[in-house]
């Protein structure tokens, strides 16, 4: 019950009792709403600065628990990145070693995908976290194509295991003629004095002194690609090349005699003719020579089979000497 209020009259010297107006409580209580809406406001943006709200807590634990998740996806990522770097080096530093095949070039390692266009769709959607998520997908889809190459390697790797057998088999890796007291060698490959111009050349193969009619042997299984009968008193003279596969052809020079034919198959230490001194040769000699991808290169470094690790130093030796080659 609201207090009754008087107020004293000078002319009449009572108390009279004091009218309040509609207008006047219209306006007090206008003030009382308005102190309190102030007041409401006040401990709302209070409550609201210093307390959370039960969303709120909810939106921050999501947050949290979605950083949570990233972090350990960037981890997941960064272990299969490292992972996969591992088995890259491992297959260009190993495997593709071993069976002498060229590394895959860090170009088409990489695997580059482009710009932002593959992630339009994306783009659209008008993403809080655009940046994030691009790179996430980025990352992801990058190591999907390094893995994708990966494999294919792999399957090339596993292609020429299943060939080594007969890769090895066909490697030229004995000497061309028999030669165990290791006294055949005349002449190594690199720069040699020319036996007729006696100035220094280009020998691109080794020299194997021995009497005419010496066998002469396949140093690995092949074809033969190519036989030879030439009457110059220049050159290889009568010779012999065979194609082992794998880039390797051997040749083999200056014979007397040939004893196999263009297309006919031979094994490693089948007979192909006999030593003799036709073409540009100032002695009977067997010239043997190993191309690979088309460069000839130095057959003492494949002469592995018929002999002990003693006795190829000992041709190592024999075959560094800058000496005269026999043509």
């Amino acid at each position: 019950m609201s207090r009754i209020k008087y107020y004293y009259d000078t002319e009449t010297c009572k108390y009279e009792r004091v009218k309040v107006s509609t207008w006047d409580v219209f306006l007090n209580l206008l003030g009382f709403l308005s102190i309190s809406l102030l007041i409401a406001i006040a401990l709302l943006w209070a409550f609201t600065k210093y307390f959370e709200s039960p969303k709120e807590l909810m939106l921050r634990k999501e947050n949290e628990e979605l950083k949570m998740h990233y972090e350990i996806l960037e981890k997941e990522m960064q272990g299969v990145r490292a992972m996969l770097a591992n088995l890259q080096e491992r297959d260009d530093n190993v495997y593709r070693v071993i069976f002498e095949t060229d590394p895959i070039p860090a170009s088409i390692r990489m695997a580059g995908a482009g710009g932002s266009e593959k992630y339009k769709h994306l783009l659209e959607n008008n993403l809080s976290q655009e940046e994030l998520i691009l790179r996430n997908y980025k990352t992801i889809d990058q190591l999907k194509r390094q893995m994708y190459i990966q494999t294919k390697s792999y399957d090339e790797i596993i292609e020429l295991a299943l060939n080594k057998e007969k890769m090895m088999a066909a490697i030229p890796a004995i000497q061309p003629i028999k030669n165990k007291e290791l006294t055949r060698l005349a002449s190594g490959f690199g720069m040699r004095v020319h036996p007729i111009y006696k100035v220094r050349r280009m020998h691109t193969g080794l020299d194997f002194a021995a009497p005419r009619g010496t066998p002469i042997y396949a140093t690995g299984a092949g074809v033969v690609k190519k036989t030879v009968i030439s009457y110059r008193k220049t050159g290889y003279g009568n010779y012999v090349e065979i194609d082992h596969g794998f880039g390797y052809v051997t040749k083999y020079a200056h014979m007397q005699s040939i004893t196999v034919k263009k297309g006919q198959r031979v094994k490693r230490g089948d007979l192909i003719g006999y030593v003799g001194s036709t073409g540009g040769s100032t002695a009977p000699h067997c010239h043997y020579e190993i191309i690979k991808n088309g460069k000839k290169i130095d057959p003492i470094q494949y002469i592995i089979q018929d002999v002990t690790d003693e006795e190829y130093e000992k041709l190592l030796e024999l075959a560094s000497r800058e000496n005269q080659s026999l043509g």
